[in-house]
Parts: structure tokens; sequence; C-alpha cells
């Protein structure tokens, strides 16, 4: 496992994301704890030699739905985001989330 995992707990968390991708380039990822889908998922987004921010929806969900007010992106679980100057540059769902467009995500 490359990735570098931060769970989320609050949305003043959630804020200062938002805040810190106008200097950076920020990933986060909603992660259900009960879905199989989420679990193949999370493996996959484990390769990404990246820091991944972590929703787990079990224990975030107004987290989860701050995201999805603040990106206007619809929620959906597993679901990878990376943020840049406060926007969307990239969001996948399901096994459309690879680590590798994470990560070339996280350079542009």
């Amino acid at each position: 496992m490359k990735a570098r995992f931060n769970e989320i707990n609050s949305t003043e968390e959630l804020d200062e994301l938002f805040r810190q991708s106008n200097e950076n380039p920020v990933a986060l990822f909603k992660h259900s704890l009960t879905c199989p889908i989420s679990a193949g998922v999370y493996q996959e987004i484990s390769n990404a030699d990246a820091d991944i921010n972590l929703i787990i929806i079990q224990h975030s969900r107004s987290v989860s739905s701050a995201l999805a007010d603040k990106t206007s992106i619809r929620h959906e679980s597993p679901q990878a985001i990376v943020i840049k100057d406060g926007k969307p540059v990239y969001h996948a769902s399901h096994y459309d989330v690879t680590a590798s467009d994470v990560e070339e995500s996280l350079k542009s």
C-alpha cells in the first residue's frame, strides 16, 4: 500500500482541504465499510502514491453530504474526487476509480 490515508471527520477539516486546494490539488475518497465494491476499490486506491483524504460514510455522513454540496457531484460510494482551486477536476465512482487516474489528476 502506497497511499497515505488521512481520515476526515468534520466539515471544518473538509473546509480546510478546500482552502489547501488553492495551493495543491487534494484527493478525497468516499468509502463504505459495508460495501464489497467499496472494499475492492479501496484496495485499488491504496496503490496510489498520494495523500488520500478518506471519508468513511458510516463515520462521517455529514462530511460526505457537505462534499456533495460543495462540488455539486451526486454522492456515490465508493467515489474519488480531486479538487483544485476549490473545484473538482476529477471524479469517478465504483470501478471507474483507478489509482493512476487519481495520481494523474493530482499532477495536472
